[in-house]
């Protein structure tokens, strides 16, 4: 009861939601970068929406199911194949056993989301699988996925087998996500002003807005650096360190902007001039190296709008996928 990993990725990694709650430790929170997209996934086979999924990149990986096992896919599109046949994203799907799931294309998007039905069994590290690639702990071992590796299911009673035609290697399950509102306009990234914003100077306000900004090849996890017009202060001050989250955009001593992602450290001494807002979050988790991205003010009342809707959507979601998965085993 479980999957293996015959070929390996580029960096394949256990993720959740996330190990939140211990910031006072110095323990920052990791998680999937594109939150969304893992939520959904899980979603999708009827699991809550903070179970471990696999969190890939391009190239990704090849996966050997060893018995039928119900999956979705979601995030980035990396033209998933089961045997060689292409199977949707945001859709859940039945692999049969012996099948392998491969990736041999780019799409668009930074990465992508495996989850399955019941998932994994993997001990938590303070109450989370997430890999912390760091400390060299949480997911499997604190590393990424290796080839041989193997990744057991939680048990479950669904017998996915009657839900396979005869001689397919996959069925498609009639239910889907549409996900255009999320990512619709994927550079262009919405801010609240952050407590160091009034003090850049007011050319350096104005040229934040309008100019685009490149994300740098050496962009990671932790953060994307990026490139554009060094932006000045009025005066050089000293900050003392405090907290930061993801999102949060730091201004360099250099002028250049780094944004904060998903494995940020927990403080920071760097003057911070914005917050990405949380439901663009996913939009920026999928923008790649070489990328633009457009900044602009959004305020705290629609960034709460935004983010409502987000979490409405998901509630919904949840329901709908538990009753059609019921109805199709019942």
């Amino acid at each position: 009861m479980s999957l293996s990993i015959i070929k390996p990725g580029l960096l394949d990694t256990i993720q959740d939601m996330g190990r939140n709650g211990y910031g006072n430790w110095g323990i920052n929170p990791g998680g999937a970068m594109d939150q969304y997209a893992a939520k959904v996934a899980n979603l999708l086979v009827g699991n809550c929406c903070s179970e471990g999924v696999i969190e890939i990149h391009f190239p990704g990986p090849q996966i050997l199911f060893e018995q039928n096992t119900l999956i979705s896919i979601t995030g980035g599109d990396f033209s998933p194949m089961i045997n060689d046949e292409p199977i949707p994203l945001w859709q859940p799907v039945v692999a049969r056993k012996n099948t392998v799931l491969h990736f041999p294309k780019l799409i668009r998007g930074a990465r992508c989301y495996i989850s399955v039905h019941g998932g994994f069994c993997i001990e938590k590290w303070l109450h989370s699988l997430s890999t912390n690639l760091k400390a060299g702990i949480g997911g499997l071992q604190g590393r990424p996925l290796r080839k041989g590796d193997e990744l057991p299911f939680k048990e479950n009673t669904v017998y996915f087998a009657g839900l396979l035609k005869e001689e397919n290697n996959f069925q498609v399950l009639p239910w889907r996500v549409n996900t255009e509102k999320i990512y619709r306009l994927p550079h262009e990234i919405g801010l609240i002003p952050g407590n160091e914003w009034g003090k850049l100077k007011e050319a350096s306000r104005d040229r934040f807005l309008e100019d685009n900004f490149i994300i740098h090849p050496s962009s990671d996890r932790m953060g994307y650096q990026l490139k554009g017009v060094p932006l000045e202060l009025q005066s050089p001050f000293e900050l003392v360190s405090s907290a930061v989250s993801f999102g949060t955009i730091q201004l360099l001593p250099d002028g250049q902007l780094i944004v904060l992602m998903a494995e940020h450290q927990t403080t920071g001494g760097y003057p911070r001039i914005a917050h990405v807002i949380t439901a663009h979050l996913p939009k920026l988790a999928q923008l790649q190296p070489s990328d633009c991205i457009q900044f602009k003010i959004v305020e705290m009342q629609t960034a709460e709008h935004l983010l409502s809707l987000q979490e409405k959507e998901l509630h919904i979601l949840q329901r709908a996928c538990h009753d059609h998965l019921n109805e199709l085993v019942c």
